[in-house]
């Protein structure tokens, strides 16, 4: 087993103990509270924005997170208008702009993609999405939103609903909100969309009971939170497979009056047709406070993630298996091909240090 340092990252919030989390929390709610005094915090500071994917909420707040701490930003929200467009790899693109900034913020459409930068970044490396795989600053956007609205982060019962299968955030914050005590989940999908199998066993490891259900009509009045998500067209092979999911769960007023009178409502954005305008105005609607609370998080967490202070993680904890090959087709590993094979574990069954998809030893 081999252990690979460079920066401080954040991949995974997972790869953090939960007291991390928490002093992160703690200073996102004390920047909310007067950002000004955060004004001059990172004057002098480049951060390197690499948006591979279309993004409105994530991009903007991480750019608002540094202007609004007297740092400057650099980079693109659309390859085609970078040397992406003329097929420079992930390796060579990082590198040369790590070198340029700070700190570097990348998204991208293919799982374990932002895990491939951070192996040769030369500055600290933060996920803002890849692929259906993880969203880690989305999750301290959702953590530092319960804390704010339910004042609790333990002890809730959370309803997921819609596209389970594919949604990144709800991966992400299922892993974290079972590192709490007494957390329930409802998974609401249909069985096309249902929630991966490894998700499932993070759940059962922590001892986190969860119920799978087909009808948000049936559950909307046992939550303490209900998390709704776009069915995401970007993520299926088809139009017509889309069109086959689209609209199955709706939130209106008329489900909202089954609900506790405490429930919150979140959303990561952007909604489609998944949350009726008629919510908006209801108390209980979080989704727009939610997107606000992001600001203050990711303000928290580059403050943190510039912090020399801070100890870096190992970017890789696994070994180089060079003739196994990851058996998820959407794995960065197949696309960029010259990345080292890393995995985790030991036995016939390993798993994706860049994924988490687990591969059978033949």
């Amino acid at each position: 087993m081999s252990c690979i340092y460079n920066n401080l990252n954040l991949i995974d919030l997972n790869d953090y103990p939960v007291a991390w989390w928490e002093k992160l929390l703690e200073l996102g709610h004390k920047i909310s509270l007067d950002p000004s005094a955060y004004s001059e915090s990172c004057k002098g500071k480049i951060m390197g924005t690499l948006f591979y994917e279309p993004s409105t909420r994530t991009q903007m707040s991480f750019q608002t997170a540094m202007l609004r701490l007297g740092g400057t930003i650099i980079g693109f929200d659309n390859p085609a208008t970078s040397s992406v467009a003329k097929g420079e790899n992930i390796k060579d693109t990082t590198k040369i702009v790590s070198g340029y900034a700070d700190i570097m913020v990348m998204r991208h459409p293919t799982a374990g993609s932002v895990k491939a930068a951070a192996l040769t970044a030369d500055c600290p490396v933060i996920n803002a999405g890849d692929g259906g795989h993880l969203h880690p600053t989305q999750t301290l956007t959702d953590l530092l939103t319960l804390r704010e609205e339910k004042g609790r982060l333990d002890g809730l019962t959370i309803g997921c609903c819609g596209d389970l299968k594919n949604g990144r955030t709800v991966h992400s914050l299922i892993k974290a909100m079972s590192c709490f005590k007494n957390n329930k989940f409802v998974l609401i999908s249909t069985k096309e969309l249902a929630l991966p199998a490894y998700i499932k066993d993070v759940l059962s490891a922590g001892g986190h009971s969860y119920t799978e259900v087909s009808s948000l009509d049936e559950a909307v009045g046992t939550l303490d939170v209900l998390y709704m998500t776009r069915i995401q067209q970007e993520r299926f092979s088809s139009k017509e497979e889309y069109e086959r999911q689209k609209g199955c769960y709706i939130l209106d007023n008329k489900k909202m009056a089954m609900a506790k009178k405490d429930m919150i409502v979140m959303h990561p954005l952007p909604r489609v047709d998944e949350i009726a305008v008629e919510v908006d105005s209801d108390d209980r609607a979080a989704y727009f406070k939610q997107a606000k609370y992001g600001m203050y998080i990711r303000m928290a967490l580059i403050l943190t993630m510039l912090d020399k202070d801070q100890k870096p993680l190992p970017v890789i904890t696994g070994r180089e298996h060079k003739h196994l090959i990851c058996s998820n087709p959407g794995c960065i590993t197949h696309k960029e091909t010259y990345l080292p094979h890393y995995f985790r574990g030991e036995g016939t069954l390993l798993e994706c240090e860049y994924c988490d998809e687990r591969t059978l030893v033949e």
